[in-house]
């Protein structure tokens, strides 16, 4: 069975990361990500969403993060879900979390909005959105399957 556990983010630091060091001497990171999402709502009216997510960086990524990112700071994370489990000690009851660990990061210019030159749009519809960073091309694709015709060709023929 095939297996694919990637993460692309990008958002908005809602706190300065503090960057701390395991007793082993390895950099991490805890950071919080705000992602806005906006849609049409009721009556064509523009609604705005915002999800928060936790990521935890590790090693240089973490000393990069807290040297240079900020409150407010623009960022995207590549990574991967990672659950967390735990006993709450004070009800016993077993507790799970969701959150990111990410791998690597490349930072947005200061003032949190995204730079038009540095991150833009260069093709949207409702299953591809791709955006120019930093110079290289960004495709986030929404899948949808509506048939099982094959997308390409499959040759049965062996050389």
């Amino acid at each position: 069975m095939a297996n694919l556990n990637k993460v692309f983010l990008m958002g908005n630091l809602t706190a300065d990361p503090e960057l701390r060091y395991t007793p082993k001497g390895t950099a991490v990171t805890d950071i919080r990500l705000a992602i806005n999402r906006y849609y049409a709502g009721d009556n064509s009216e523009r609604q705005e969403e915002t999800t928060f997510v936790d990521v935890t960086l590790w090693n240089r990524q973490a000393e990069v993060a807290g040297n240079y990112l900020s409150k407010g700071r623009g960022v995207f994370v590549e990574g991967r879900l990672q659950l967390d489990s735990w006993e709450d000690k004070a009800s016993g009851q077993k507790r799970t979390k969701l959150r990111v660990i990410g791998e690597n990061i490349q930072l947005f210019p200061r003032g949190g909005e995204v730079h038009k030159t540095m991150c833009r749009p260069i093709l949207a519809s409702d299953q591809t959105h791709a955006f120019l960073l930093n110079g290289k091309a960004l495709f986030l694709y929404t899948i949808h399957l509506v048939n099982t015709h094959p997308i390409w060709p499959i040759s049965t023929k062996s050389s």
